[in-house]
């Protein structure tokens, strides 16, 4: 993989799909900030291991629903790096509820923290890359953003309102040189989808083509080539990485 930046921005990383994807971009050169909220022990470790494999990495803590810290990050960043090249909007949280229970404060928390801190993350990352007119940013949404689910009104709405979002900034930042894209994961193997039973994972196995659950470095890989070289001429698309199972 190529790329033209050095430096990636990687929230919600200190676990689970986030932490895969800084594991891979910092193997194809790029330093990597891995953001956390509140697991500042798994983040140092993610640190730990791209070091051990002779990658970059640095661990900064802040919480991506507070636009103020937010702004700091990146400040910081660029303060450090001299610029911010990628940017990786993964962070998130579910709150799952069946909708005639589900107070307003259950939806706006997930809002607040899914969709409005990627509107934050993508908007503070064109600020910076505008000035070199260059940049890439990709956004995890879900399936989910797609198709709906029960008890997950909020957490859709969430991934819908991502991926609507990331074409709006792709048509304003194209002038620009930046591209943003998003990736929408399918069921994928994790530790939230392992306290699942044999029953559950069963049923959501056999509504999928490929028979299987994807894993955390299928959707790593596919990021990664959305911020690359490879995918210059690609803005505003949606990669859907669910093993077939919503092919609209």
């Amino acid at each position: 993989m190529k790329f033209s930046g050095k430096n990636v921005l990687v929230t919600g990383a200190s676990r689970g799909i986030g932490a895969q994807i800084a594991k891979t971009l910092a193997g194809f050169g790029l330093k990597v900030w891995i953001n956390y909220r509140s697991g500042a022990a798994e983040a140092d470790a993610v640190k730990d291991e791209i070091e051990a494999n002779a990658g970059t990495a640095a661990v900064i803590g802040f919480d991506v629903s507070d636009e103020a810290a937010f702004v700091d990050a990146v400040k910081t960043i660029v303060a450090s790096d001299g610029e911010l090249s990628y940017m990786v909007n993964n962070a998130g949280i579910t709150n799952d509820k069946l909708a005639l229970r589900m107070k307003v404060d259950d939806f706006m928390s997930v809002i607040n923290a899914n969709l409005t801190s990627t509107f934050i993350g993508c908007r503070e990352s064109m600020k910076v890359m505008r000035k070199k007119k260059f940049g890439a940013v990709v956004n995890i949404a879900s399936i989910v953003g797609e198709t709906g689910n029960g008890g997950q009104t909020n957490y859709a709405a969430s991934k819908g309102g991502t991926i609507a979002m990331t074409k709006s900034f792709a048509i304003e930042a194209a002038t620009s040189g930046i591209r943003f894209n998003t990736v929408t994961p399918g069921f994928i193997a994790t530790e939230m989808t392992e306290v699942l039973s044999d029953e559950v994972k069963e049923s959501f196995t056999s509504k999928i083509p490929m028979k299987r659950f994807g894993n955390p470095s299928e959707v790593a890989e596919a990021t990664a080539f959305l911020l690359s070289d490879y995918a210059s001429y690609i803005t505003g698309e949606t990669l859907k990485v669910n093993g077939g199972m919503n092919m609209a």
